[in-house]
């Protein structure tokens, strides 16, 4: 029912923005959105991460703006990172935003507001800001962009349960491009690129692989160099049992991902997504490790942003990922097409 009554709304609001009854703003400056079609996680942040730092190589004042689901306050704007420092902390910040400022310091600003419009004028004129990736932005209309590009995971492409769909695939006609998402994860890429097809003939579809490339220690997290074995393993732990533990939009995913790279999983344990973990479920971890004989932890780098803190017995390692483009050139030239949105690709 619920998923019902919000694509009924979605495709009310997108009545309305079609006919002009609802205006669409400039954000002052190119803009990429950043966005999918299904509730829940499908993969947009790597994919934000990655145009962040595309744009960020021409020497543009990059800004993600984000709504940051979970965060305390949400109607607050916050400024996550200036670009050089984190000034938020995970509750502030939200934990998504809190992960993207991390990761791309020295490359990006990260501001969290339901607004982006007035988001965007604000970043324009207090830091400066040249170019926007907007995260999670497909059904947010009101802020024109000049690219959409669409997540679309490859094991749950047309919504189910709790992933279900926020509007109809007829909407991919939209997108600009799309990325299916852990395609290492499904064997039927070319079904779906035709599925996929039937709704948008016309735009690049590029597929993306998760592979995990190296291991933090969480206290060590984020690292501040890979260089000592004491800080990061660059290998599976195929020696160790291990307990997987995320709260994620589909944390089958990431359970699927460690079993396809070798890890040993004795048992999994998955929260609500954006969950904040407490003393109290590190010693459940604990006392469910015991169990099932699991020697060491591993989650994920948005989890690790929300374990500071907290006590763990046993050895906790954050799996770092990254995203493998098919087509990374191609990829890399739509994306600054922002910056002249006729060139050819």
């Amino acid at each position: 029912m619920f998923a019902w009554l919000y694509r009924k709304i979605a495709n009310l609001r997108n009545a309305l923005y079609e006919k002009g009854v609802l205006k669409s703003f400039s954000l002052g400056a190119p803009a990429i959105s950043i966005g999918n079609i299904t509730a829940g996680g499908t993969g947009k942040t790597p994919l934000v991460a990655f145009a962040a730092e595309v744009l960020a190589e021409k020497g543009e004042k990059v800004c993600v703006l984000t709504r940051g689901y979970g965060r305390k306050n949400p109607k607050d704007r916050i400024l996550v990172s200036d670009g050089e420092t984190v000034l938020a902390d995970v509750r502030t910040a939200g934990d998504e935003p809190f992960e993207l400022a991390q990761k791309l310091l020295g490359k990006a600003i990260v501001v969290a507001d339901a607004d982006r419009v007035s988001a965007a004028k604000w970043a324009r004129e207090k830091l400066g800001a040249t170019v926007f990736v907007l995260d999670d932005a497909f059904q947010h209309r009101r802020a024109k962009r000049d690219l959409d590009l669409v997540a679309i995971d490859a094991t749950n492409p047309f919504g189910t349960g709790k992933n279900f769909l926020r509007e109809p695939m007829e909407n991919l006609k939209r997108a600009d491009a799309i990325v299916i998402t852990r395609a290492n994860l499904t064997e039927n890429l070319a079904e779906l690129k035709s599925q996929i097809s039937k709704y948008n003939s016309v735009c690049p579809i590029f597929i993306a692989k998760n592979k995990i490339v190296s291991l933090i220690v969480v206290r060590h997290f984020p690292a501040k160099t890979q260089s000592t074995q004491s800080e990061t393993r660059d290998s599976p732990l195929s020696t160790l049992n291990c307990l997987a533990f995320c709260a994620l939009g589909n944390p089958s995913n990431f359970f699927a991902q460690l079993k396809q790279e070798g890890y040993n999983l004795t048992a999994t344990q998955k929260f609500s997504d954006h969950y904040f973990y407490k003393q109290n479920d590190v010693e459940n971890l604990e006392k469910k490790a015991a169990e099932s004989g699991a020697e060491a932890f591993i989650t994920t780098a948005k989890d690790a942003v929300k374990l500071k803190g907290l006590k763990f017995d046993l050895p906790c390692y954050v799996a770092m990922s990254e995203m493998i483009f098919d087509d990374e050139k191609k990829l890399r030239g739509l994306i600054n097409t922002v910056f002249n949105p006729k060139s050819a690709i």
